[in-house]
């Protein structure tokens, strides 16, 4: 059985860790002003096995940035905690945080792992976005309040 995970509110402690497990993270400075921001304003959760509060294996962030919409813009799962529930459990988080009606979020059509996990946690297709990367569409994804 893979180890619990405990999904908290990210502090500004976390930040460097944060970034440390985020590979985007370590290369590109928007990405860390985006992590900063979001910590800065409550929006980012962090991960961590419930065996180590202070080891971080992944974070999500919840915001309002898809059309006033409750919206998941990013989940990160630390490489070596992959497959072990991780992103579950960050998703499940940010969904009993959800305030609307709807909860959106998006992934690439080349991410398999998220598409799947998206549609175990009842979220269904709701679009599809050209051009953000090349050759690799983005789709979006909603669970309904009924469904939250």
């Amino acid at each position: 059985m893979p180890p619990q995970t405990n999904v908290r509110l990210a502090q500004s402690y976390d930040i460097d860790s944060i970034i440390e497990l985020d590979p985007i993270a370590k290369q590109e400075l928007a990405r860390r002003t985006f992590i900063a921001n979001a910590v800065a304003a409550g929006q980012c959760w962090a991960a961590v096995e419930a065996e180590c509060a202070s080891a971080l294996i992944g974070y999500g962030v919840l915001n309002r940035s898809f059309f006033e919409h409750d919206f998941i813009p990013l989940i990160v799962v630390k490489d070596s905690a992959r497959r072990r529930g991780v992103a579950t459990a960050i998703m499940r988080t940010l969904e009993l945080r959800c305030q609307g009606g709807k909860l959106f979020t998006s992934t690439n059509t080349s991410n398999i792992a998220m598409r799947h996990l998206l549609g175990q946690l009842g979220f269904i297709e709701s679009g599809q976005i050209e051009n953000l990367d090349d050759q690799d569409p983005e789709l979006v994804f909603v669970k309904l309040r009924t469904s939250l």
